[in-house]
Formats: C-alpha cells, structure tokens, sequence
C-alpha cells in the first residue's frame, strides 16, 4: 500500500533510499533521497531544452520551492541498495520522457522495473491523468 508522507518533518527521520515526490506545474518530479540533505533525480528538461543527466542536488534544489513528500512504498531493496543503485546511474544521459524519465529512474531504483505511472495514464487515460493533476494543484503543493 502506497501513502505519502510530508518531508516537513525532520530529515533524521526520512529513510536513506526513499522515494521522494513533489509536485510541479503538469507532473509529478521523483528523486531518490541519499541522506544527509541530498538528492539523486533525473534533471530532465529543468531550465534547458537539452535533457539534463541523472544528477545529485540538494533537497532545497530538488523541491524548487514546494513540498516534499515520501512516497511509502514496499520496495524490492533496502535503503543501501537503492542508494547504491541510485549512485551507480549519476552522469546518465538517457533521458526520455515517455521510457526513461524521473519516475521510471526511481522506480528501477526501488523496485528493479523502470516503471511510469504518470505516463502509463496519460497514454491510456488522458482524463485520468489530468484529473491527477488537477488535484495535485488543490491540494498537494506547498
């Protein structure tokens, strides 16, 4: 069962190697929490129209002045080894949005399928997805 978490908290209390969400303007950005304040996320199309690399960033710089949240999820590994996995990835340039974005990277990470939720219902459930959103903007961002 998934839920999700606020970062508000303390960060002593967040997991090394959990999966962190938060919301931008059309979807939902993934990052994979390092510990110490640091942050491993697709940079994607962030502020360039060349697709950045998988890179490590602070939590300030990864949240882009919005909330931050766990998503609570039973992975396939534990926190060291999605770290592991995670770091092993940094400098990777495949970025694609519908096959190899943020939330696919983190997925891998987690549970070992690269896998996109949000593009899986925007191609088979526009309505959906932008139900999703819509939401998202009422009642998820900061």
């Amino acid at each position: 069962m998934k839920s999700l978490l606020n970062i508000e908290q303390s960060l002593l209390q967040v997991p090394v190697g959990s999966h962190l969400i938060t919301a931008r303007k059309f979807y939902i950005h993934h990052g994979i929490y390092l510990g110490a304040g640091r942050v491993a996320h697709y940079a994607g199309y962030s502020g360039s129209f060349t697709p950045g690399p998988i890179e490590v960033t602070d939590l300030e710089h990864f949240a882009n002045g919005r909330a931050v949240w766990v998503l609570d999820e039973q992975g396939e590994y534990c926190g060291e080894e999605i770290v592991r996995r995670a770091y092993s990835r940094v400098g990777e340039r495949h970025y694609r949005i519908f096959s190899n974005n943020c939330e696919h990277f983190c997925n891998w990470c987690t549970r070992g399928k690269s896998h996109s939720t949000q593009v899986e219902l925007l191609l088979n459930s526009p309505r959906g997805f932008f139900s999703m959103m819509s939401g998202l903007e009422d009642g998820f961002t900061a």
